[in-house]
């Protein structure tokens, strides 16, 4: 029982470790959100001041930058939700609770090579565990049994 919450609380430094560097890495598509952003709103482009075939340049290059922003906003927000996730699936593990949580977010961690397949395969062997399943039924009704006396209270109160 003792190494079972060991494992447990390691796992969990570790997922707030590959969290961090999942939102670092979710950063990277900032430098294509900028070009876009420059595409898109180039001064030196106004309408005013195009000739002939510059018109159609023009059109060319806000398409582009449209795409870069739209695809580099959708990363950007992926990254850091995948990355906001991976840090509850670590709480959640040090806490013992939502079990089913947190083995999704393992599942999902391997896709990430290296450090995410790495940390989500040793997640799994461990949730798998029935001595680590029975710990999160502890809590589970633990939890439940401080949500009942927190109703009853309520309502001898009012």
């Amino acid at each position: 029982m003792n190494q079972d919450l060991e494992h447990l609380r390691l796992l969990s430094i570790f997922h707030y470790v590959v969290g961090a560097l999942a939102a670092l890495f979710a950063c990277f598509p900032i430098i294509h959100l900028v070009i876009g952003l420059l595409l898109l709103f180039n001064p030196s482009m106004k309408e005013g001041e195009m000739h002939g075939d510059m018109h159609g340049d023009m059109e060319r290059a806000r398409f582009v930058g449209a795409f870069f922003v739209a695809f580099a906003g959708f990363f950007i927000l992926a990254g850091w939700t995948v990355a906001v996730c991976v840090c509850i699936a670590g709480r959640n593990l040090v806490r013992h609770r939502r079990y089913t949580f947190c083995l999704v977010m393992a599942a999902i961690l391997c896709v990430f090579i290296p450090f995410g397949t790495v940390l989500g395969v040793f997640t799994i062997i461990v949730l798998v565990r029935p001595s680590v399943k029975e710990l999160f039924e502890q809590e589970k009704n633990s939890m439940g049994l401080e949500s009942r006396v927190a109703q009853e209270s309520r309502v001898g109160q009012a």
